[in-house]
């Protein structure tokens, strides 16, 4: 599984969606405490530093929380 840094400071592995270790799925750990997860269904999901998530399901709704 490819991992690495990015130019922003951020930890990234690819595939790395949930719930598989294939296709092209990836996920980034960023440095200020974030994260995101893009999927090969084609749903995302993203954790901001304070807490708030968003998720996208494959359909393209949207569902936050805090």
């Amino acid at each position: 599984m490819p991992r690495g840094v990015n130019s922003q400071g951020n930890t990234y592995s690819t595939p790395g969606g949930s719930n598989t270790n294939s296709g092209s799925s990836y996920h980034y750990s960023n440095s200020n405490g974030s994260y995101y997860y893009a999927n090969d269904n084609g749903s995302t999901y993203y954790k901001s530093p304070g807490g708030a998530s968003t998720y996208t399901s494959p359909s393209g709704r949207v569902s936050t929380s805090k």
